[in-house]
């Protein structure tokens, strides 16, 4: 095995499992967030000279993922959902069910930034390159995300106690 194909055997092993949970949690569903991330490290597998000197390969991973998916999304915005059996039974990725919902009910843009945050554990800067965007507005959406996350998780456990 070369050196760099035990580079980059070594960066998929230890990135695997992050950059899924954090497609899981902008996407929806884990079939889907593996497909996605698979397809990507195919790419970065392809151009491994240029993603391995990236300042956040694991980023690069993810923000291509979401780009291989963009496609997908564009026709299935087009489909009518089947009351609420477009999401998977079981929380994917490890994730509390109720987290994953409450994270699917936000902004894409926020559930971007939060996934990016949370499972990448990307700083302001890199997340706002990633996403081509400001630091303040990363900040911002942070902000919001995170706010309406408590909002919603609190009202679920009040909710749960008075049952």
């Amino acid at each position: 095995m070369s050196n760099e194909q035990a580079e980059f055997t070594e960066f998929f092993q230890a990135s695997w499992e992050p950059c899924v949970r954090a497609v899981v949690a902008i996407v929806g569903t884990q079939q889907l967030a593996e497909d996605q991330v698979a397809e990507a490290f195919a790419r970065a597998w392809a151009s491994w000279r240029k993603v391995s000197r990236h300042p956040a390969p694991r980023a690069w991973v993810v923000r291509t993922a979401l780009n291989t998916g963009a496609s997908w999304w564009r026709r299935r915005n087009r489909e009518l959902p089947l009351a609420g059996h477009d999401l998977p039974a079981a929380p994917p990725g490890g994730l509390d069910a109720s987290l994953q919902t409450a994270l699917w009910r936000l902004p894409a843009r926020q559930r971007e930034v939060i996934a990016l945050r949370i499972f990448l554990d990307l700083d302001t800067a890199t997340i706002a390159r990633q996403l081509g965007i400001e630091a303040g507005t990363v900040r911002m959406h942070m902000s919001r995300g995170v706010a309406a996350l408590r909002r919603e998780l609190t009202l679920a456990n009040t909710t749960e106690a008075d049952q």
